[in-house]
């Protein structure tokens, strides 16, 4: 059932793969790594039209998330980092692209192996600096809609976006028809990452190339809170889409033809 659904999300998204693969000189390794609340599914537009273009795309499904069952208890900012070094191996000039919380993780990665990263792409993502935490900088946004439906369960460890607002907060833009699957594809996220700090320098994490996609009209991570983390933090190269916190939903191509301009 959800395969089918997918497959007529992307047909009402108009998804096509029409492009050419490149030669094999000019591909690189895309490694995408969703953000909270989400599961690798998340790239199922996305991955097609990436890989079409001769690309080797790694989406990651990070410890509880999707189908995976790792209790919540054993699950910290560091077991993703492990988690997406092992999914990139010995790989070499990799293209790392973090979704929303997934910017504190590839950044952690991107110090622990920086040789080994090309580039870090940040899709509406926190972009710390050292001794920052999701937390700390999600406390700055004042234009974020996430605190009108955030639920904390302390006994779980865990928190949630409470179903009436999971269009307004993640997919706003989204067509209607498949809003129900989003409703019912947001389970609950480990709270340990988000409040865990991020470690960073500059000769390790300072010397990896960064891009940054804004996405315009995100209602989780504001447009505004992005560009303040873009001018606490420069990045080499901007782009902008006009979209919810998920473009991989509502404009995968458009989301496609950035990714693979960064990635060259």
């Amino acid at each position: 059932m959800k395969t089918a659904i997918i497959v007529m999300a992307m047909s009402i998204l108009g998804f096509t793969a029409q492009a050419q693969k490149t030669n094999n000189k000019n591909s690189a390794t895309i490694v995408l790594v969703h953000g909270a609340w989400s599961d690798a599914t998340a790239w199922q537009a996305v991955v097609p039209l990436l890989k079409a273009q001769g690309h080797e795309v790694i989406a990651v499904n990070l410890p509880g998330h999707g189908t995976d069952t790792t209790s919540f208890a054993n699950i910290s900012l560091q077991s993703y980092v492990d988690v997406v070094k092992n999914a990139i191996g010995d790989r070499k000039n990799v293209v790392l692209v973090g979704h929303s919380m997934a910017g504190l993780v590839i950044s952690e990665v991107a110090e622990e192996i920086p040789g080994q990263i090309k580039e870090l792409v940040y899709l509406a993502a926190y972009l710390p600096k050292n001794g920052e935490s999701l937390l700390s900088l999600a406390k700055q946004d004042a234009d974020s809609h996430v605190s009108k439906y955030l639920q904390i369960d302390q006994t779980t460890g865990s928190a949630n976006i409470a179903k009436d607002g999971i269009i307004d907060v993640f997919a706003a833009d989204a067509p209607a028809q498949i809003n129900d699957f989003i409703i019912n594809s947001v389970k609950a996220e480990p709270l340990a990452p988000l409040a865990t700090p991020v470690t960073l320098s500059n000769e390790k994490f300072g010397s990896v190339k960064k891009v940054y996609i804004h996405t315009a009209n995100d209602h989780a991570v504001s447009l505004p809170l992005q560009e303040t983390m873009v001018k606490n933090s420069p990045v080499s190269k901007e782009y902008s889409l006009p979209s919810s916190h998920t473009p991989f939903i509502s404009m995968p191509a458009k989301l496609a033809a950035i990714l693979l301009t960064a990635s060259k």
